[in-house]
């Protein structure tokens, strides 16, 4: 085996659910009175932390108390919206069933908050299939810092070149290749030809293991 771990970004990845969290933006910040377009969105804050995100759009720091009132209210949208849809990405669960099956170990690092990781793990039934989880608020610096891909990899006591993260986000792909990982560039939310710079693109988990069994 050519790796020992697998590192998962959850948004636009273990869920294809981008477009949801997208319309949670706009309605939010259409509200607020914040300008905001969906291609602004994919190029600039997708894959961010909520507290980047929020001091991105009012331009300056917030405290943590500001940012847990604005998430919750943004949050309380994109749940609204997404909980009818709920799915695993195509091929998930298989390949996290191959991924045990040989020993190899998973963390999921996603810079969503505890929430919304509980309504996609939980509402998923899959929190068994990660050997450790580590949202947005456990890390000090959010992606592109590779922070939360190496802390992933500590829990996991892997080292990070044994690892392949699976991101769909360009601020996401950035932290898992400062990690020094290798990684897979779902195209969810941008073009394969976008994420070229990637070890490999993929639209899904179908037949990723035999892939990745099987890279040089």
């Amino acid at each position: 085996m050519n790796f020992q771990a697998v590192l998962f970004d959850m948004d636009g990845v273990v869920v294809d659910n981008l477009p949801y969290h997208v319309d949670a933006w706009l309605l939010f910040c259409e509200r607020k009175q914040i300008p905001l377009t969906r291609e602004i969105f994919y190029q600039e804050l997708n894959g961010m932390n909520s507290k980047d995100t929020f001091e991105w759009f009012y331009k300056r720091e917030l405290s943590r108390a500001e940012v847990e009132v604005l998430e919750e209210e943004k949050e309380l949208i994109y749940r609204a919206f997404y909980r009818d849809h709920l799915k695993p990405a195509p091929g998930l669960l298989t390949f996290l069933k191959d991924l045990r099956d040989q020993g190899i170990k998973t963390a999921l690092a996603t810079s969503a908050g505890p929430g919304n990781i509980d309504f996609i793990v939980d509402g998923l039934g899959i929190r068994d299939q990660f050997d450790a989880i580590i949202g947005g608020a456990e890390v000090l610096k959010g992606k592109p810092d590779p922070e939360i891909y190496l802390k992933a990899a500590s829990l996991l006591s892997v080292d990070p070149v044994d690892c392949w993260v699976i991101e769909d986000s360009l601020q996401g792909i950035a932290a898992g290749q400062a990690a020094g990982m290798r990684v897979v560039g779902m195209s969810t939310s941008h073009t394969p030809t976008e994420l070229a710079h990637t070890d490999l693109v993929r639209p899904d988990f179908m037949q990723l293991f035999e892939t990745l069994i099987n890279f040089h």
